[in-house]
């Protein structure tokens, strides 16, 4: 009687569910994930954000079609750190990887975020510049995560702006000899191969473009040939002379010179330019791959930078300093099943690349994780008036010491501390208040008036460097760092 009791009880639950199902309560089909992430692309390189030389249609209709995020910056400003950052959600000290440190951890790999995905039955793929390497152990041989992906496109360093000397992306190199379109091609073919498997997909696409060494799409020559393009109101050296003198020592101050920003100001921006577009054509492509697979309704896509380009602002030129230009990216993200796109919102929180782990987690229903430093952006795409951070850091341990830095931005404001004392060098600090001053063009850390607000910047300053001591990794030399920024402390390397 017992048995026949529980067949019975079994049968009303299968037929029970089974009503449910028919009934509309169906289980939520995971949507289908794109990432497309660009090399060295200042905020000021599109039109969605506002800048009126420039021609970037399908990028500023990604804009239109999802919301646009005006205050999102990367933690550090050059790309092998950045990119490490984007896959785990951690600040840099927290995940050890940057040029002159090490590689990325496999411990840290294995919690990222095409990891998680794969495990939760995404079929993912990867193209372009994955930007670092993963070691097993201290004494393993650091390699390419090849064998991680379903589908893999991508290569060692810098990789090249021509398709054929990309080894993983030869076969695309007759069609479209320019890598950017390459990678189109990619995401094309993987959009479909997904599609037709039936199963939820995770495309990451890292476009070399617009890094240097130029190398532009020939295809594109005509775009702006003779164009002559307006400078920022904050350009030139004048404009930067109240910077730190440690911020001088990098190779991006040279390189104001050196790449043309001072006496070849509109040939250097047409190139810059002329490689955004060819990243414009791209995501065009994979937006045509979506819509003709059938999935553009479940498919889900971000766009950001790894960090900006400083292109002549302040009289600086490449990246690395915690200043607007070289640390502030676009980022926007659309998500078709949401109710808010579509209605052309701009988000002014504060965000970071530690959220894009987490934003990419939490859409396919898995959670962050404690260890990480992020927070989803799904809850300012609920609301784009709310807030997820009440700081972020902006970090620099690459290069000349004298350049290292630590700062911490706000809604309101930036602090930045200069930490070099050797020599001449006296450790500085700058405050710059975001609302009012968004070129930076005055540093308040002297201001009589701006007592309040200093006080209130080194507080939250000196919690990010107590973050540092306490979290930072004890390998590739990032723990003796949070002395080097403690404020109370000078530190003469």
């Amino acid at each position: 009687m017992n048995r026949l009791l529980v067949s019975v009880l079994v049968l009303f639950c299968l037929s029970w569910n089974a009503g449910a199902v028919s009934s509309g309560q169906q289980v939520p089909k995971k949507p289908n994930i794109i990432f497309l992430m660009t090399d060295d692309q200042a905020t000021y390189s599109l039109g969605c954000y506002g800048n009126r030389d420039v021609r970037t249609p399908n990028i500023d209709c990604l804009a239109k079609d999802g919301i646009m995020f005006r205050r999102h910056y990367d933690s550090t400003a050059i790309c092998m750190a950045s990119r490490a950052t984007v896959v785990t959600g951690m600040y840099e000290y927290k995940h050890g990887c940057n040029f002159g440190h090490g590689a990325l951890m496999a411990q840290h790999w294995q919690q990222s975020y095409p990891i998680r995905l794969r495990q939760a039955g995404y079929m993912t793929g990867f193209a372009g510049k994955i930007g670092f390497e993963v070691k097993a152990s201290g004494k393993a041989k650091a390699r390419l995560p090849q064998g991680d992906f379903d589908m893999w496109g991508a290569g060692p360093g810098q990789t090249h702006y021509e398709t054929a000397k990309n080894k993983s992306m030869a076969q695309y190199a007759r069609d479209y000899p320019h890598s950017s379109r390459s990678y189109g091609a990619f995401g094309r073919d993987f959009i479909q191969s997904a599609a037709k498997a039936g199963r939820p997909f995770c495309l990451s696409i890292s476009f070399k473009a617009p890094h240097k060494p130029d190398q532009p799409d020939p295809k594109f020559d005509q775009v702006y040939a003779g164009k002559r393009f307006a400078k920022p109101a904050n350009y030139g050296r004048e404009k930067g002379e109240h910077f730190s003198e440690q911020s001088r020592q990098g190779r991006q101050y040279e390189r104001f010179v050196s790449w043309g920003y001072q006496d070849r100001y509109d040939q250097a921006m047409a190139i810059y330019h002329q490689l955004v577009y060819a990243v414009d054509v791209a995501v065009g492509m994979i937006r045509k791959a979506v819509e003709e697979a059938g999935v553009a309704d479940n498919t889900v896509i971000i766009f950001t930078s790894d960090n900006g380009f400083m292109c002549g602002s302040h009289g600086y030129g490449s990246k690395v300093l915690p200043y607007e230009e070289s640390s502030r990216v676009p980022l926007i993200v659309l998500d078709p099943r949401h109710p808010n796109m579509g209605k052309q919102l701009q988000c002014s929180a504060l965000t970071g690349n530690i959220d894009i782990a987490p934003t990419i987690l939490a859409l396919a229903g898995l959670s962050p994780g404690k260890h990480m430093d992020g927070r989803s952006l799904l809850t300012l795409c609920d609301d784009p008036g709310a807030s997820i951070h009440n700081h972020v850091s902006l970090i620099n341990v690459w290069g000349p010491k004298e350049v290292y830095s630590l700062g911490v931005v706000t809604r309101e404001y930036k602090y930045i501390w200069w930490p070099y004392t050797s020599g001449a060098y006296r450790a500085t600090e700058e405050l710059y208040d975001m609302v009012n001053d968004p070129l930076e063009l005055t540093n308040l850390a002297s201001s009589s008036t701006s007592t309040a607000a200093l006080q209130k910047l080194r507080k939250t300053y000196d919690r990010a460097v107590a973050a540092w001591k306490q979290e930072a990794v004890d390998y590739h030399n990032y723990k003796p760092y949070g002395d080097a920024f403690d404020r109370s402390t000078p530190w003469t390397p």
